[in-house]
């Protein structure tokens, strides 16, 4: 239950598979996870990269739709999923994009990156990152002078590793994806499950640090599980678990927001799909505008 990272699962993946082991709800966003047709023991939860893409991708061509679009993106299956997910939901008009600028691991910074895409013209960045370079990339944006419309990956959206680092002040106006309540908004003060989720905290982990996304989803990720073990009964077996994490319908836990269910069948592997666009203010994200769906055509 929740193994970390699409490489360390990816290595295990078959031999799970072939020893019929459940790899329940992987802490990864590859797209990979939901194949069932082939891979029927292994199940993501949060929302896929491709899904996350897709709704750039509405946002973009509902509110700029003459734009131009720059996409800085990690040269592996991470930054490829995503930016496959933007194309397809750009689909027609996936010629707006005017540049992509990879980077490696390895790289020492994306400085170079950055300044290519504001040559290019881009009027739209599309930032699909890991923490370390969304920091740096924000940096040089602001010392460059470059003030595109700014779409930041979710996976890079901490304000602590990211953004406080990058200067607050050179992010504001960024928009991303979110499904979670931030424990840090203070909308969600008298909010019923923030309250059980703080107290489970001041009970179980009072060392834990509350204001940390990590700490809610593991949380909200512990309920989902809860719930399948619940809807197992007395046959715990390996197949029964499985079967009734595909059996998830209309499922609220944790942290999720407002509108945000989890829905699961033996043909979708994909427990949440829907997110909301959040928009960083300076001091922390606030949600905005409707619930958006990145669901995938079955089979695709």
């Amino acid at each position: 239950f929740q193994s970390l990272g699409t490489p360390s699962n990816t290595a295990i993946q078959k031999y799970m598979n072939a020893k019929k082991v459940p790899q329940l709800f992987v802490a990864t966003g590859a797209t990979k996870w939901g194949d069932p047709k082939n891979y029927p023991w292994t199940m993501g939860w949060q929302p896929h990269y491709q899904g996350e893409g897709r709704i750039y991708a509405q946002y973009i061509l509902k509110n700029h739709p003459n734009a131009k679009i720059g996409v800085l993106y990690q040269n592996d299956d991470y930054g490829k999923d995503l930016l496959k997910g933007l194309k397809d939901g750009l689909g027609a008009n996936a010629k707006m994009i005017v540049s992509e600028q990879p980077y490696e691991v390895a790289d020492p910074t994306v400085d170079s990156q950055i300044i290519n895409l504001k040559a290019s013209g881009a009027d739209v960045f599309v930032n699909i990152t890991t923490p370390k370079f969304a920091a740096q990339s924000i940096k040089k944006m602001a010392e460059i002078g470059w003030k595109p419309v700014h779409f930041l990956n979710q996976v890079s959206t901490s304000l602590g590793a990211v953004l406080k680092p990058a200067g607050p002040q050179n992010a504001i106006g960024a928009m991303s994806t979110g499904y979670l309540k931030d424990q840090t908004d203070p909308q969600w003060k008298d909010d019923k499950a923030m309250k059980e989720f703080f107290a489970f905290m001041d009970k179980w982990y009072p060392e834990g640090d509350k204001t940390s996304s990590f700490t809610g989803y593991g949380w909200t990720v512990a309920q989902t599980l809860v719930q399948v073990l619940k809807q197992c009964g007395d046959n715990l077996t390996r197949e029964n678990v499985m079967k009734q994490a595909a059996n998830l319908k209309d499922l609220e836990v944790g942290l999720l927001l407002p509108g945000i269910k989890i829905n699961t069948s033996p043909t979708d592997f994909f427990p949440i799909e829907d997110q909301q666009m959040i928009r960083f203010t300076g001091d922390r994200w606030e949600t905005f505008g409707p619930i958006l769906s990145g669901k995938l055509e079955t089979g695709s």
